[in-house]
């Protein structure tokens, strides 16, 4: 008496041959090749985006970095786990705007940016600088935020505040693609330019 074979005995071998290519082909090559023309092309942004002060690296321009002291620009809220600015756990609160936790929250850094920056009672605040961005890593600030916080600045550092804000403006990035978003300014590589700065 003859052994039946199983049906599904011819296709094992033709399916683990196909899944071990599929997992060469998109899980190793390409990655290789991708990463490959990247670091060619795009080097800069293929190594992190690093921004170096003296030859060493302080940070990266596209990664949101803690400043607190006065003299330098201070960047938007990060509502990131553990610690601000912290890229492995990247996210922002997902409260609503008409949630009484996030309305006290932008109030009280209403009140504390004001103070922070000498402002008066009936200054308007830019929004960007009371609520955090949906990665709570968020670089750049707007150009507004950066101007109110220029003579707080200015006055650290025993500068002109002409000079801090004239520093602001060259370092401002335009709409992106001539369309896209506001005009804004890496908070990272103004303090950089700062740094830069000879002193007075």
């Amino acid at each position: 008496m003859n052994e039946q074979k199983s049906p599904l005995r011819g296709l094992v071998r033709p399916v683990l041959v196909s899944a071990a290519f599929f997992m060469g082909l998109t899980g190793l090559a390409y990655p290789l090749a991708v990463t490959g023309i990247a670091h060619l092309l795009f080097p800069h942004q293929a190594h992190g985006s690093l921004v170096e002060r003296g030859g060493a690296v302080v940070g990266s321009e596209v990664l949101g970095q803690a400043f607190t002291a006065p003299a330098y620009f201070h960047p938007r809220p990060s509502l990131t786990a553990d610690a601000p600015y912290n890229a492995a756990a990247s996210g922002a609160s997902n409260l609503g705007p008409t949630n009484r936790k996030l309305i006290e929250a932008v109030t009280e850094r209403v009140a504390a940016y004001r103070r922070e920056n000498g402002l008066a009672d009936d200054v308007q605040v830019p929004v960007d600088a009371v609520t955090a961005s949906a990665s709570g890593l968020d670089p750049d600030i707007s150009l507004a935020n950066a101007y109110l916080q220029a003579a707080r600045v200015a006055r650290s550092r025993h500068l002109p505040e002409a000079r801090v804000r004239e520093l602001v403006g060259r370092s401002a990035a335009s709409h992106q693609f001539g369309v896209l978003g506001e005009p804004r300014v890496n908070v990272l590589q103004l303090n950089a330019a700062l740094d830069a700065l000879p002193a007075q």
